[in-house]
C-alpha cells in the first residue's frame, strides 16, 4: 500500500483531519460510502445508497445521469448544502461531521463555489454587488467588495456590464454573472449545476469555454449535467443511477464506438440470393404442368380430337384442375367417338 492511500484510510478513519495531494494540496472532496436517506411522510427514501468519491486539486469532473438518479444530492453533499445520513464527508480536509452550522457555511463560503442553472441573482441589484455579495460574509469592507467583483466582472468579459441589472442583460451575461459570484471567494472547488441548460448553443460553448479557462489555472470543476456532450469534454466522467456510481467497465458505450456492422448486421449482410432463391425454390414449369400430369399415352385431354385407332383408357379421362368429357366405347368396327366430334361410321354403317 503506498503512502497516499495510508494516509486516505487514515484520514477515512478519522485519525487525522487532512490529507494532501500533490503539491502539497489536499484533495478538494473526499466522500467514502456516503449514504443520504430522507424521510417523507412516514417512507424512508434513499436518495444516495453508498458513494465513494474524490475530487482532486484542480480535478475536471462531470456528474451525468438521469433524473432520481441522485446526481443533484450528491451536488448538494458536495457542496455542504446537507450532510450526509451515513459515511465520510471530507470538504477541503474537514470532517463535515465534525462542524457546527456557523462552521459549515464559513466552509462552503471559503471552499466551495456555486453555479446555479437558473442563476439566482437579486433581479433589483447591479451585476457589481450581485457579484460582491458572498464577500459580505467576510467581512470585508464595500470599497473592497466593489473593486474585486469589478476584477472578476472584467475577467469574464462583462466590465461593460458592471452597473446592470439582471434584468438588462441576456442569458449568457447573467450566467457570467453567476460564475463571477462563484469565483469571487477564491475557491478551491465550483459546482456547476447544468450550467449551460437555459442557454443557447453559442452562448453554452462560451460559458464552458470560460469553465475549461478556470479549471486549467488551478480551480477544480464539478460539472452535474444531462448533457453528454457536455460531458464529454470533462477530464472524468461520473454516471449515477438509483443512488450509486455506476462502475466504469458496466456503463454503455457511447453510440460512436459500436460500429453499425457489429452491433446489427445490415440487409446487404446476408445476400438475397442466399436466403431462398427464386429459381430454385419451386420452378414454375416444373410445379404442376398439364402435359404432364396425365402420363398414359393414350389418355384423353380435353379439347383434343382422337386420331381413329387409339383406345381410350376407361378411369383416364381427367386431367388436374379440369374435368374431360366421358369417354365413348368405341363400335365394334373401331370406329372411336371423341369429345365434340360425331361418332365416325363403321365399315358396317352401324353407329
Amino acid at each position: 500500500m503506498g503512502e497516499s492511500d495510508g494516509l486516505l484510510r487514515a484520514i477515512v478513519a478519522g485519525k487525522v483531519s487532512q490529507v494532501e495531494g500533490p503539491g502539497g494540496l489536499p484533495p478538494a472532496i473526499v466522500a467514502r460510502d456516503v449514504t443520504r436517506t430522507y424521510e417523507l411522510d412516514g417512507v424512508s427514501v434513499s436518495a444516495l445508497r453508498g458513494v465513494s468519491l474524490t475530487v482532486a486539486a484542480g480535478d475536471y469532473v462531470a456528474v451525468v445521469g438521469t433524473s432520481g438518479s441522485g446526481k443533484s444530492t450528491l451536488m448538494h453533499l458536495l457542496g455542504g448544502l446537507d450532510r450526509p445520513t451515513s459515511g465520510t464527508l471530507l470538504i477541503g480536509g474537514r470532517d463535515v461531521s465534525t462542524l457546527s452550522p456557523p462552521d459549515m457555511a464559513r466552509l462552503r463560503n471559503e471552499v466551495i463555489g456555486f453555479v446555479f442553472q437558473s442563476f439566482h441573482l437579486l433581479p433589483r441589484t447591479t451585476a457589481r454587488d450581485n457579484v460582491a455579495l458572498p464577500l459580505v460574509y467576510r467581512g470585508l469592507g464595500r470599497r473592497e467588495r466593489r473593486a474585486r467583483a469589478a476584477d472578476l466582472l472584467h475577467r469574464v468579459g462583462l466590465g461593460h456590464r458592471i452597473d446592470h441589472r439582471p434584468n438588462q442583460m441576456s442569458g449568457g451575461e447573467q450566467q457570467r454573472v453567476a460564475i463571477a459570484r462563484a469565483l469571487v471567494t477564491n475557491p478551491s472547488v465550483l459546482l456547476a449545476d447544468e450550467p449551460t441548460g437555459n442557454l443557447d448553443t453559442t452562448t453554452g460553448e462560451a460559458i464552458l469555454t470560460l469553465l475549461e479557462s478556470l479549471n486549467t489555472e488551478g480551480v477544480a470543476v464539478v460539472l452535474v449535467t444531462h448533457d453528454r456532450e457536455v460531458a464529454a469534454r470533462a477530464h472524468r466522467r461520473i454516471e449515477m443511477r438509483d443512488g450509486l456510481i455506476v462502475p466504469p467497465t458496466s456503463a454503455v458505450p457511447p453510440i460512436s464506438a459500436v460500429s453499425p456492422t457489429s452491433a446489427m448486421p445490415s440487409i446487404s449482410a446476408v445476400p438475397a440470393t442466399e436466403a431462398l432463391p427464386a429459381t430454385d425454390a419451386i420452378p414454375a414449369t416444373d410445379a404442376l404442368s398439364p402435359t404432364s400430369a396425365v402420363s398414359p399415352a393414350g389418355a384423353v385431354l380435353p379439347d383434343e380430337d382422337v386420331s381413329p385407332g387409339e383406345a381410350v383408357l376407361p378411369g383416364e379421362s381427367e386431367t388436374v384442375g379440369e374435368a374431360a368429357s366421358p369417354a365413348v366405347p368405341t363400335a365394334s368396327s373401331g370406329g372411336v367417338a371423341g369429345p365434340g366430334k360425331d361418332a365416325a361410321p363403321a365399315a358396317g354403317g352401324a353407329v
